[in-house]
Order: structure tokens, then C-alpha cells, then sequence
């Protein structure tokens, strides 16, 4: 008797060997995840029934196409945030990738064939620039947050989290993610970062760093060695939530916009590094990024930066040519 595997099961599986196997960021399965039960809810009302593997194996390419149309269309309702033309793309240019991750998978492990996902075309988006804080601002952040919280306990903890975030580019969820022990686990000026996909490298931290850090260390409520670094008042790990809106506030003393976030002193450690001569490969191995095309991105922002620069400074560049 052959059983009828249901895609809502496939779902679940895939979504377990997103996280376990490929170790894909909690946002990108979340998003992928979303992304499939739109999709599986759309053939479900397509077919009148529970859509089962045999299903998807049979769906062709304009089955796909009528999704994304579906989706596209649900994106440009009047009661819908009113969203771009680029911010669409996006959108679609994710489901794509869903699909195609998803059917890669039921192809792996149910022997599931069917070519359609493979076919679709993914729309072209613009490339966006990084959106770095300036030198000044970016050093004055982690001073000005803590100042800002509400305990001297927080004060210390906020100062330790955000000079370590600009002055080694660590994402905010790597910088959350360490435990106590971390500190200790590649010798003293070097910290080991895992990274997306389970990556580790070695991240040289500056006296500044160290400083913040070890007096955040001495002043911790529970500095055991599986304790999380950065912890909340409840003594759980920091939610990111909590370092953003330290952030936001900040930022809206000081008139800054609403790309000043933490992941902009990431930004920022990149481009400052940049501006100051460094190689893109050595930025690459600190960031982390898998690809250079990744970090090349950072050339195009400081060469941005260098063209406004220009446009402001020199006598002629107002004139027409």
C-alpha cells in the first residue's frame, strides 16, 4: 500500500533541514516557510483538496506563473502598505527562490521530479548599497545608547554590545548569539564567530572592545560560562527587539535617520575600513561574507560617497559640461 505523502508535512520536513542540515538564518526559513504556505493554500483552493507531493510533481510552469501573478496582485490591493515597483521584484524574486529551494529539497529526499520551479525567470532588483552611519556618529553610538538606558546594569551591557558591533562588524545576531565562554575561545585580542551557515571565523578585537566588554563581564548577573554574553533583565538571552529600539531611541536624539540601526555600524565597520585602505579581501574574512561580490558592494558605496563628496566640493561640478 503506498502512502500519500501531504505537502504541508514536506513543509515541515524542510523547514527542520533548513535549519539543521543547511543552516539557514531564522529569517530566511521563516521567509521561505511563509513564502510555500502561500503558495500550498493557493493550489489548495486550485484543486479543492489538500495538495499532496503527486500534486506538486504535476504542477507546470503556468501553474507557478499563476501563483506569483496571484501574489503580485495581492501586493497592489489599495488596503495593502503601498509598496514599489523594486520592493515587488523583491518579493518576487524571494518566492522564486523558495520554490526553487523547496522542489530542490522534495527532489533530494522524496525523489520528486519535476523541472517548472527551475523555469521560472527571476525579475532583475536593484542593487542596494550598504547605508553606513559616518565616522562620527558610528563612534559616538555606543556612548550615547548607553547614556540612554534605563539602569547603570544596562548602561554597561548596551555600551559592551554596540562598541563590539562597530568595532569588529559582527551581525547582530552573532554578537547575541555569544555565550560567556566566547570571550576566552580564540585567546585575548581574537574572538570566534559562527556566522550564517555555521561559518566560523576569527575577529581581532581593538582595546576599546575589550575594555567594554570585560567591564560588562565584571558587572554581569551570571557570568557562567554557557551564560549568554548579553543578557535581558530576566537574565535570558538579549532579544534583538531590545537593541533596536535602544537604537531607534538614540537615533531620534541625535535627528538620525531610520537607516541608523544596528546592523548600519556593520555598515559602517566595513566602509570605514574601506575608506581607510583596507584590502577587500581582509574585509571579506571579517565580515564573513561567503561571496566578494558581497563585499564589493562597499566599493560602490564608498565610490558613492566619493562622487557626492565631489559634487559638493569642487567649484566646477554644478556647471553643465
Amino acid at each position: 500500500m503506498t502512502t500519500t505523502v501531504m505537502a504541508l508535512d514536506a513543509l515541515r520536513d524542510w523547514t527542520e533541514w533548513l535549519t539543521h542540515e543547511r543552516r539557514s538564518s531564522p529569517r530566511t526559513i521563516e521567509a521561505y516557510r511563509h513564502d510555500i504556505l502561500l503558495a500550498l493554500t493557493f493550489f489548495q483552493q486550485h484543486l479543492g483538496a489538500e495538495v499532496t507531493l503527486a500534486d506538486l510533481g504535476k504542477l507546470s510552469l503556468a501553474d507557478l506563473r499563476a501563483w506569483l501573478a496571484h501574489e503580485t496582485a495581492r501586493s497592489e490591493q489599495p488596503t495593502r502598505r503601498t509598496t514599489s515597483a523594486d520592493s515587488r521584484a523583491r518579493s518576487r524574486a524571494r518566492h522564486v527562490s523558495a520554490l526553487r529551494s523547496f522542489f530542490r529539497y522534495l527532489g533530494l529526499r522524496h525523489d520528486l521530479s519535476n523541472p517548472a520551479p527551475s523555469l521560472l525567470a527571476t525579475p532583475r532588483t536593484k542593487k542596494r548599497l550598504p547605508r553606513p552611519l559616518g565616522e562620527d556618529a558610528a563612534r559616538a553610538a555606543a556612548e550615547g545608547i548607553s547614556d540612554d538606558a534605563e539602569t547603570s546594569l544596562a548602561a554597561l551591557r548596551d555600551r559592551a554590545l554596540f562598541t563590539l558591533l562597530y568595532g569588529t562588524g559582527l551581525r547582530i545576531g552573532e554578537a547575541l548569539s555569544l555565550n560567556i565562554r566566547d570571550l576566552n575561545n580564540a585567546g585575548h585580542n581574537m574572538l570566534r564567530v559562527v556566522g550564517k551557515g555555521g561559518k566560523e571565523r576569527l575577529v581581532p578585537l581593538l582595546p576599546a572592545v575589550i575594555e567594554a566588554l570585560e567591564s560588562w563581564k565584571a558587572a554581569h548577573p551570571s557570568p557562567t560560562p554557557d551564560a549568554p554574553l548579553f543578557c535581558g533583565v530576566r537574565g535570558g538571552r538579549l532579544n534583538p527587539g531590545v537593541a533596536q529600539r535602544a537604537m531607534r531611541t538614540w537615533r531620534k536624539g541625535e535627528g538620525l535617520p531610520d537607516s541608523a540601526t544596528p546592523h548600519a555600524l556593520r555598515h559602517s565597520f566595513a566602509t570605514h575600513l574601506m575608506e581607510g585602505g583596507a584590502d577587500l579581501r581582509t574585509i571579506q574574512e571579517l565580515m564573513g561574507h561567503a561571496s566578494l561580490s558581497t563585499t564589493q558592494a562597499y566599493t560602490l558605496a564608498d565610490e558613492k560617497h566619493l562622487l557626492d563628496v565631489w559634487r559638493k566640493a569642487h567649484p566646477r561640478a554644478g556647471q553643465e559640461s
